[in-house]
């Protein structure tokens, strides 16, 4: 039997919209999630956990709402919660940079944008890449206008690695508009990199 859930999530902070919808989507096996949450971010986070998880998802604004219908169970979802693809060779450990910061060490702010352009070009080298580079905090200024990295970092993007920066982060920082490789994620998205990994390396 098919069963519908109606979430007003306006108001929370990320990541509780996402976390009130997996939830909902979860104690079901066929049904719709009706949503309405107030701000952008949450809309986005939504929507791109329904896509992952391969569920027929669909919105609309109503006034300063945004109204977002999420359909599990029918025609064209897929079996079960989609998996993150694995950019990788079988023998090789799937690994993920986890970066907390845009600079790389304590100390001089100038030596530590340096070194992390040798890291940067470093990764960039790596045989396969890795699955995922993940920006948080003062980390998501690697990805933004402005960066010393994003050469390295267009590079990755180009050879099929996941690259994705907090959107929260970004908000913080008012540097949204300013984002220049890569996506906005959240943090279950970023989690399900973390929880994937054979191989976590945290740059802080």
């Amino acid at each position: 039997m098919s069963k519908i859930f109606n979430l007003d999530c306006r108001g929370l902070a990320c990541p509780q919209p996402v976390l009130q919808v997996k939830k909902a989507l979860d104690s079901i096996a066929k049904g719709t999630v009706l949503t309405v949450v107030d701000n952008n971010t949450a809309l986005e986070n939504i929507s791109l956990y329904a896509k992952n998880a391969g569920y027929e998802a669909s919105a609309e604004k109503s006034g300063q709402d945004y109204h977002i219908t999420i359909t599990k169970g029918g025609p064209g979802n897929m079996p079960g919660n989609q998996k993150i693809t694995v950019n990788q060779q079988p023998d090789k450990t799937p690994m993920v940079y986890f970066f907390s910061s845009n600079l790389l060490g304590e100390g001089s702010p100038d030596l530590g944008q340096v070194l992390m352009k040798s890291l940067m070009v470093t990764i960039n080298e790596m045989t396969p890449p890795p699955m995922a580079l993940l920006f948080l905090n003062s980390g998501v200024m690697s990805a933004c206008e402005g960066s010393s990295v994003l050469e390295q970092l267009h590079s990755l993007a180009a050879k099929g690695v996941t690259i994705i920066s907090c959107g929260t982060c970004l908000d913080y920082y008012k540097l949204k508009e300013k984002l220049q490789v890569g996506r906005v994620g959240n943090m279950l998205d970023i989690n399900g990199y973390l929880d994937q990994a054979a191989k976590v390396v945290t740059i802080a």
